[in-house]
């Protein structure tokens, strides 16, 4: 990315996707470098702050899926909307990340959360963030240092560019029969189809969607797969549509991101977030949806 089109612009540095357990302990206490855990249990909502406030990476800050990520639900816009450009850019300011700082986010659940503050980042037009690979466990398993200090960051001045848009429940209606739209519905395959269905109060999956499973993304150690092999399956799902066609959803735009960055590291930029994603969709009875392989109109 050009100097003029990002003010954060470090040749030097390349953590724009994946970053290892070495390279962030050589950079503990580094001021240019901000650590982020986003540790969260949909099951338990107070388990992230518990689990930041027993042990952490020395400096990390936490923030909220639910508080700091997600807007207020209104009944229609899923359950994790998206807050304002500028209410986020704010709060990142405040956590001490300004146009050069190297960001480095983590969870325990294989990327899940930590690929939604990834792409949050770069809507933001801030592309030096990149998932700590491993995430919490692979941390402890190299016996990196942890710390149960809170830490107050120094505030910066948080500097908005243009970054990664998402689309509307409207665009993927008008383009739902389009072959210039590729969905992919990034829940567990049960959930895909209507079954076992216990976050969401309809189930079942937006008609012409398929399913790339977000955690099928992953190495058995909870690494992401090698960028080749991360490609070949990609490849293979989108069966010559251009990654710029591609729109990535989930029940609520969260695990959907880390699709979008299995994506980019394989090589295959552009791809979008349909950000209210299925729990958004299912919302309106007017829009249809498919169930175990049948499609029910509504109206």
């Amino acid at each position: 990315m050009p100097a003029r089109q990002n003010p954060g612009w470090r040749p030097e540095v390349s953590f724009t996707t994946l970053v290892d357990v070495p390279t962030v302990r050589a950079h503990l206490g580094d001021p240019e470098w901000r650590i982020i855990d986003v540790r969260h249990r949909l099951a338990d909502v107070a388990y992230g702050e518990r689990a930041y406030g027993e042990s952490h990476l020395p400096g990390a800050v936490f923030l909220h899926c639910d508080r700091d990520l997600s807007a207020k639900q209104n009944g229609h816009n899923g359950r994790h909307p998206l807050p304002s450009r500028e209410t986020f850019a704010k709060l990142l300011g405040e956590i001490g990340i300004g146009p050069q700082t190297q960001v480095v986010v983590y969870d325990d659940t294989q990327g899940m959360i930590a690929g939604r503050v990834w792409w949050m980042l770069r809507w933001l037009g801030h592309v030096w963030v990149a998932l700590l690979d491993g995430g919490w466990p692979a941390w402890l398993a190299a016996g990196g240092e942890i710390s149960s200090q809170a830490v107050i960051p120094q505030r910066r001045e948080f500097l908005t560019v243009a970054g990664a848009m998402p689309v509307d429940a409207t665009y993927v209606l008008e383009n739902i029969e389009s072959a210039a739209m590729c969905l992919i519905d990034a829940r567990s395959p049960d959930r895909y189809r209507g079954e076992n269905e216990m976050i969401d109060p309809v189930g079942g999956h937006i008609p012409g969607a398929v399913n790339r499973f977000f955690a099928d993304n992953n190495q058995a150690a909870g690494t992401l797969k090698p960028a080749a092999l991360l490609r070949a399956e990609w490849l293979a799902i989108l069966a010559g549509t251009p990654p710029e066609q591609v729109v990535h959803q989930c029940g609520s735009g969260v695990s959907a991101c880390l699709n979008v960055l299995s994506m980019e590291v394989a090589g295959l930029s552009g791809s979008r977030l349909y950000a209210g994603s299925w729990s958004e969709w299912c919302s309106d009875p007017a829009r249809p949806i498919v169930l175990q392989d049948l499609l029910v109109e509504k109206k």
